[in-house]
């Protein structure tokens, strides 16, 4: 599942980078999520879990992008995103499903984890060109707040929804 995920990340970013293409990553995405979708022991909440997250992380890129913040350097655009950015986040929010369950044992870790590593790596994608950071203290500060309240959501909300 992680490895579907940072495949479908790759291809995203490379074939955007690389071949200044979307086709890459949203092939990519769309097959992982496919396989991910048939794969899942509950639909219902595998559905759930990726529409929630994916679509409150779209509005808040969305946001951001639109208050320029940042902004993404793409072939081409969904709103004010990168077109594969419909399947990335589906993708990413796919390990919430299953891969990220364990992290409700360890709330405070999975707190600072996400916290951390969700600006790194958006950040990540500015040396290669992806993404121009506008305001760098206002994208640090937005972003670790939106990442920590988005672990927090799933764990004390999402992962108690009961689905029978």
């Amino acid at each position: 599942m992680l490895s579907g995920y940072q495949l479908t990340w790759l291809m995203c970013v490379f074939g955007e980078i690389l071949y200044k293409s979307f086709l890459l990553g949203l092939i990519c995405g769309l097959i992982f999520l496919f396989l991910a979708f048939t794969n899942s022991q509950n639909k219902l909440k595998f559905t759930f879990i990726v529409f929630s997250i994916s679509v409150v992380g779209y509005l808040f890129d969305s946001i951001l992008v639109h208050f320029k913040i940042y902004n993404f350097e793409s072939s081409l655009y969904f709103g004010w995103l990168p077109i594969w950015m419909v399947v990335l986040w589906p993708s990413f929010a796919s390990l919430f499903d299953e891969v990220f369950v364990f992290l409700s044992k360890y709330k405070l870790i999975a707190l600072l984890l996400s916290a951390v590593l969700g600006p790194l790596t958006y950040y990540s994608g500015s040396p290669l060109g992806l993404i121009d950071i506008n305001q760098l203290l206002l994208f640090f500060i937005l972003m670790t707040t939106f990442w920590l309240f988005l672990m927090f959501f799933y764990l004390n909300y999402l992962l108690k929804v009961k689905f029978n």
